[in-house]
């Protein structure tokens, strides 16, 4: 994590921003922390730390890749078990105007909030994959935040509604029953199915068997539905996933392999065909934007 993202940890318990604040914090030897309110929405997004977190009259124990939403008015503190491990998080701030503005674009940005204050659920658990995409929209924005470049305050509005819009699709996808079969079309599944074991083998083969179609009929309803052949939807799909995770700081031989590419190679030809320019040079991008490799 770049040391320029991180912020010093501050007990201030009121928004300085009229919209939304974020901050990256890395402690190692925090004081008590007393129960408090606030008048605004607080997600924590768990990266390490020997951590709990009191909620109401409930103990949260902390997990790599939770996130916590905490809605106005509710009690809450952490509370540090040890400071052994330094206790790494992400914390967003959202004030309730920003919240009702953007409401009135969609609905959607506010199921999350709706759904913690309804069923008095604030942890929402996410795998490595899944967090991984979180963790790379959290540091475009607070990168952003901390840049000057042309552009700046138009790039943080889109990425704070990103960052926003991504988490309520989660906890709705996480929340909200699947349809049975019978309301699905073939083409339905096969995005689901994909989707799903993004990291397996996703041939047609494979596919045909787990559908009992043929791999013809297969072929025909994707190129049909997307314009694309079935191999070309999972490779964009996987350098995508791949793109996210290196924006993330993962490793690239961790990422390839993750995602489903079986050698560097293939998967080396892939990302330079999509986005003109090796991994290894993307990754050298962002550590460093200065660096150009045209």
């Amino acid at each position: 994590m770049k040391k320029k993202l991180q912020s010093t940890f501050h007990s201030r318990q009121h928004m300085l921003s009229r919209d939304f604040e974020l901050y990256y914090y890395e402690d190692r030897a925090l004081s008590k922390v007393d129960i408090h309110i606030h008048n605004y929405y607080e997600f924590c997004f768990f990266l390490e730390g020997d951590v709990q977190m009191q909620i109401g009259d409930e103990i949260y124990p902390f997990h790599f890749g939770d996130i916590l939403l905490i809605p106005p008015a509710i009690p809450h503190r952490a509370i540090i078990q040890s400071n052994s491990i330094p206790y790494r998080r992400f914390v967003l701030w959202i004030s309730q105007e920003y919240l009702n503005h953007l409401i009135q674009f969609s609905p959607a940005y506010s199921y999350v909030m709706q759904y913690a204050e309804k069923q008095n659920c604030y942890q929402f658990h996410t795998d490595r994959v899944t967090f991984n995409g979180v963790q790379s929209k959290l540091l475009r924005l607070l990168e952003e935040m901390h840049s000057d470049r042309f552009g700046r305050d138009a790039k943080i509005t889109l990425c704070a509604e990103d960052l926003i819009l991504h988490i309520n699709r989660l906890v709705y996808e996480q929340t909200t029953p699947k349809k049975t079969a019978s309301e699905h079309s073939l083409y339905e599944l096969l995005l689901e199915y994909i989707e799903e074991h993004i990291e397996e083998d996703l041939s047609l083969e494979k596919l045909a068997d787990e559908f009992y179609v043929s791999k013809y009929h297969i072929a025909h309803v994707f190129k049909d539905n997307t314009g694309l052949s079935i191999h070309q939807y999972i490779t964009k799909k996987r350098l995508g996933l791949c793109r996210e995770a290196i924006l993330g700081k993962m490793n690239i031989s961790e990422a390839y392999q993750m995602f489903g590419f079986g050698d560097y190679s293939s998967f080396y030809r892939a990302f330079k065909k999509e986005y003109g320019i090796s991994p290894k040079d993307f990754r050298d991008m962002q550590i460093d934007p200065s660096v150009d490799k045209a």
